[in-house]
Protein backbone atom coordinates (compact mmCIF):
# COMPACT_ATOMS: atom_id res chain seq x y z
CA UNK A 1 0.00 0.00 0.00
CA UNK A 2 1.29 3.47 -0.83
CA UNK A 3 2.21 5.71 2.05
CA UNK A 4 -0.49 8.23 2.88
CA UNK A 5 0.06 11.86 3.82
CA UNK A 6 -1.50 12.81 7.15
CA UNK A 7 -1.57 16.47 8.23
CA UNK A 8 -2.82 17.80 11.56
CA UNK A 9 -3.46 21.51 11.08
CA UNK A 10 -2.95 24.21 13.75
CA UNK A 11 -5.60 24.62 16.44
CA UNK A 12 -8.63 26.62 15.38
CA UNK A 13 -10.38 29.45 17.24
CA UNK A 14 -12.81 27.07 18.96
CA UNK A 15 -10.14 24.52 19.82
CA UNK A 16 -9.42 21.29 18.03
CA UNK A 17 -7.35 20.64 14.94
CA UNK A 18 -8.50 19.68 11.45
CA UNK A 19 -7.13 16.37 10.23
CA UNK A 20 -6.40 15.71 6.56
CA UNK A 21 -5.38 12.49 4.86
CA UNK A 22 -4.27 12.80 1.24
CA UNK A 23 -5.87 16.30 1.02
CA UNK A 24 -9.26 15.00 2.27
CA UNK A 25 -10.44 16.61 5.51
CA UNK A 26 -11.60 13.91 7.92
CA UNK A 27 -12.84 16.21 10.67
CA UNK A 28 -11.69 18.10 13.73
CA UNK A 29 -9.80 16.28 16.47
CA UNK A 30 -9.87 17.62 20.02
CA UNK A 31 -7.43 15.08 21.45
CA UNK A 32 -5.17 12.22 20.37
CA UNK A 33 -7.96 9.68 20.72
CA UNK A 34 -10.01 11.54 18.09
CA UNK A 35 -7.01 11.55 15.75
CA UNK A 36 -6.52 7.80 16.17
CA UNK A 37 -10.21 7.20 15.37
CA UNK A 38 -10.03 9.34 12.22
CA UNK A 39 -6.93 7.50 11.04
CA UNK A 40 -8.53 4.11 11.64
CA UNK A 41 -11.59 5.18 9.62
CA UNK A 42 -9.23 6.25 6.82
CA UNK A 43 -7.75 2.76 6.71
CA UNK A 44 -4.64 3.42 8.82
CA UNK A 45 -5.51 0.78 11.37
CA UNK A 46 -3.50 -0.07 14.44
CA UNK A 47 -2.36 3.46 15.30
CA UNK A 48 -3.24 3.94 18.94
CA UNK A 49 -2.89 7.32 20.62
CA UNK A 50 0.78 6.82 21.51
CA UNK A 51 1.57 5.80 17.93
CA UNK A 52 -0.30 8.78 16.53
CA UNK A 53 1.72 11.14 18.71
CA UNK A 54 5.07 9.82 17.48
CA UNK A 55 4.35 8.47 13.99
CA UNK A 56 6.57 9.81 11.21
CA UNK A 57 3.52 9.54 8.90
CA UNK A 58 1.90 12.54 10.61
CA UNK A 59 2.86 16.14 9.88
CA UNK A 60 2.03 18.39 12.83
CA UNK A 61 1.45 22.02 11.80
CA UNK A 62 1.24 24.75 14.44
CA UNK A 63 2.40 22.63 17.36
CA UNK A 64 2.93 18.99 18.20
CA UNK A 65 0.60 16.36 19.65
CA UNK A 66 0.41 18.17 22.99
CA UNK A 67 -1.20 21.31 21.47
CA UNK A 68 -4.99 21.19 21.01
CA UNK A 69 -6.20 24.70 21.81
CA UNK A 70 -5.50 28.07 20.21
Amino acid sequence: MAERRVIVLPPGEGGGRRVQVDSETLGTAYRLHDLAVFLECAGLEGLVEVDAASSPLIEWHGGGPEVWEH
